[in-house]
C-alpha cells in the first residue's frame, strides 16, 4: 500500500494523459524531436511509438508504464480504470460553431439532379431542432449563382436588344416581331439537349445565348428586308414572302456554318465527358 500511496503521489493525471499518447499515436504530440543530418543540415522529425501490434487488448493498455525510461512502474492499470467505450473521433467547427459535415461523390447524374435529390432529402427531415441549420456547400452553390447570372444576364440582353430596336425600327411591333425568335430558338435548344441527352450546364447554357444572338441577327435582317418591301406598296404577306426568299440563303449559310463550327467543339466535349 505504502508503494501505491507513493506513485498516486507522484503521478499527475497529465502523466498518465502523456503515457497514452505517446504508445497509442505517437510521441511527437507531447515531445516534438529532431535530427539533423550532418551531411545536409535537414532536419527530420523523430517519433516514436508502440508498435501496432503489441497494443491489441485492454491488457496491454493497462501494462503501459506511466513513467518510461525511469521506471516500469506504475503501470497505466495501477492508476486508471481502462474499459472499452464509445467517444466522438473527431469534432468539425467553422466560426466557433461546430458542424457535422455529409459528403458524397457524384455517379451516374449531373450536378443539377443531384442538388434537387439533395433538397428533397433536407425538406424530408422536417423541423430543425432550435439552433441547427443546414448549409449546402460545394459545387452545388457556385451551379446555381452562375446559371442565375446566365439568366438574367439573357434577359438584359434580350430587353437591351429591344429597346435597341424599338429605336432604330421606331416601331414596338416590329421590335416585338425580332424577338419572338429568341423563344422558337430556345425550344429548338431544348429539343436538341433532349435528343442528344446533354444536361443544361455552362456550355451548354452559352451555347443557347449564342444560337438566340445568331436567330435574332437573322430576324434582324428579315424582318428589315421585309419591311422596306412594304413600305415600297407591297402588301404585309408579299413583303414578308419577297423578304424570307431574299434572306433565306444568307440565313442558311450562316447557320451551316455555325453548326459546321460548333460540331468539333460537342464531339470534343462528349469525349471528355465520358
Amino acid at each position: 500500500m505504502g508503494n501505491v500511496a507513493g506513485w498516486c503521489i507522484g503521478v499527475t493525471a497529465g502523466q498518465v494523459a502523456r503515457s497514452l499518447s505517446e504508445a497509442t499515436y505517437s510521441s511527437r504530440f507531447t515531445t516534438p524531436n529532431y535530427w539533423a543530418d550532418p551531411n545536409t543540415g535537414i532536419a527530420y522529425q523523430v517519433q516514436v511509438q508502440y508498435p501496432q501490434p503489441s497494443i491489441t487488448s485492454l491488457q496491454d493498455v493497462q501494462n503501459i508504464p506511466v513513467m518510461p525510461g525511469q521506471s516500469q512502474h506504475p503501470l497505466i492499470g495501477d492508476l486508471a480504470s481502462v474499459d472499452n467505450g464509445t467517444v466522438m473521433g473527431e469534432y468539425d467547427r467553422r466560426n466557433g460553431f461546430r458542424m457535422l459535415s455529409l459528403s458524397a461523390n457524384m455517379a451516374g447524374q449531373d450536378l443539377g439532379r443531384i442538388s434537387k435529390s439533395i433538397d428533397a432529402a433536407i425538406q424530408r427531415v422536417g423541423a430543425l431542432p432550435t439552433g441547427a441549420t443546414v448549409e449546402v456547400r460545394g459545387q452545388i452553390a457556385p451551379m446555381r449563382d452562375t446559371l442565375n447570372n446566365l439568366g438574367i444576364g439573357l434577359l438584359l440582353a434580350v430587353l437591351a436588344i429591344f429597346l435597341l430596336l424599338a429605336a432604330n425600327y421606331e416601331s414596338l411591333r416590329l421590335s416585338f416581331t425580332v424577338l419572338t425568335t429568341a423563344p422558337a430558338t430556345v425550344c429548338g435548344v431544348i429539343l436538341m439537349l433532349l435528343a442528344t441527352h446533354t444536361s443544361l450546364n455552362i456550355e451548354s447554357y452559352l451555347g443557347a445565348i449564342m444560337a438566340v444572338g445568331v436567330g435574332t441577327a437573322n430576324a434582324i435582317l428579315l424582318v428589315t428586308f421585309a419591311e422596306q418591301h412594304r413600305r415600297s406598296g407591297a402588301s404585309s404577306i408579299e413583303a414578308g414572302i419577297s423578304g424570307a426568299k431574299e434572306r433565306m440563303r444568307p440565313i442558311l449559310m450562316t447557320s451551316v456554318a455555325m453548326i459546321a463550327g460548333m460540331i468539333p467543339m460537342a464531339l470534343a466535349a462528349q469525349v471528355r465527358h465520358h
